[in-house]
């Protein structure tokens, strides 16, 4: 039985709650493929209505952050025990947004990864380098260096559950994306780091997703790759055109 691909919408910074409800309401019947994962990555004061308006559906939902503490004097933060109880399945962890202007460092997200983990929520954990890294041919090391510090502590029967999204940062929304066979390349070579720091049955097991500029038209070419599990999708999983993504799974 080969992995299930997923497809994930990071709905980022964008939709009030009432947008929020209608748009999972549009996409409702357009993302309803049993063949894959579905996962709606909303704001966090859209988790709960939404949540509701999902309900009894194919599609799960995704936190875009956490706070690594179950709880306490963390003015603003939102913790896995509130993600859990509302109905969260999923949380995007180390997005480059959050890496770039909110300074977190691959030791934050390898506590918010452990804790998230410890809470029974599984973590998309991303990884990615900028154009100037990959200029550079630094691109494996920087990403090796990610995944490693982010799983540390991580078990091997943890890790065969979790998804890693490669993003290149150079892609995102930026309209380029890397060619199916420059995002297989990493995705591979991810995989294989995988192996080195467990072994062949949880690399073979781990879901490892593009994200970078997917959009309807160059889905099925990427998820079409052997090691590429999917999509993290940004500004297209904010429009009807997100259920074309989700078939070409």
């Amino acid at each position: 039985m080969g992995r299930k691909k997923i497809i994930a919408g990071n709905w980022k910074m964008n939709m009030t709650p009432s947008e929020a409800v209608k748009l999972a309401e549009t996409l409702k019947p357009l993302v309803n493929n049993e063949k894959a994962d579905v996962v709606f990555g909303v704001p966090a004061i859209d988790i709960v209505p939404v949540a509701e308006a999902v309900r009894g559906t194919n599609i799960e939902l995704a936190a875009q952050n956490m706070y690594f503490e179950e709880k306490g004097a963390y003015t603003g933060e939102i913790s896995p025990l509130m993600l859990a109880d509302a109905g969260v399945r999923y949380v995007i962890l180390g997005h480059s947004e959050r890496r770039e202007y909110f300074k977190e460092t691959n030791a934050d997200i390898n506590k918010k990864v452990l804790c998230a983990l410890a809470h029974g929520l599984t973590p998309i954990m991303c990884c990615g380098e900028s154009l100037e890294q990959r200029e550079m041919g630094v691109t494996m090391d920087f990403i090796r260096q990610q995944i490693k510090e982010g799983l540390c502590e991580v078990t091997a029967e943890q890790a065969k559950g979790m998804v890693i999204a490669y993003e290149p940062i150079w892609a995102i929304g930026t309209g380029k994306t890397a060619t199916s066979e420059q995002a297989e390349e990493v995705c591979r070579a991810i995989r294989e780091c995988i192996c080195e720091i467990y072994d062949a049955d949880t690399a073979e097991a781990i879901r490892i997703q593009y994200g970078g500029s997917v959009n309807a038209g160059n889905a099925a070419e990427l998820f079409a790759m052997p090691d590429i599990d999917g999509g993290l999708v940004g500004g297209a999983s904010l429009k009807e055109d997100f259920g074309k993504i989700v078939f070409s799974a």
